[in-house]
């Protein structure tokens, strides 16, 4: 008989299954420095304990990350699988046009004129 999966999980360990960090260890990091919040209070503590319901708080690069836990998981499987332990809950931040050219680009000519340029300037250094 299989073992009834657990109500509660380490958060770091969870964090690292759902795939928002690629180790366990920088998982712990980011809740150790006081950087996670489950459901809006700061934990410092990478063994707390955190269930389906949970609502966690941390950012991840550059994004601010709000997921709600939709279930635990047993192991660390695929992205897919990973997705599926969470639902996004931040709203999604609008895409920015990229930028624009300065002017058409330079031709092959142009290309080695500028190297040649270069290769003079660094040599009288």
């Amino acid at each position: 008989m299989g073992a009834a999966p657990p109500d509660k999980l380490r958060l770091d360990k969870w964090l690292w299954q759902a795939r928002f960090f690629k180790t366990r260890t920088l998982a712990a990091k980011q809740v150790s420095g006081g950087h996670v919040r489950v459901n809006g209070e700061r934990t410092l503590k990478p063994a707390y304990g955190v269930g389906a319901g949970d609502v966690l708080t941390f950012v991840q690069g550059r994004q601010a990350r709000v997921v709600r836990i939709v279930e635990l998981g047993a192991r660390r499987g695929p992205a897919g699988e990973a997705q599926g332990l969470y639902e996004d809950l931040a709203p999604p931040e609008p895409r920015q046009p990229p930028p624009e050219r300065a002017g058409e680009r330079p031709t092959k000519k142009a290309r080695r004129a500028l190297d040649a340029l270069r290769t003079v300037d660094e040599g009288d250094f």
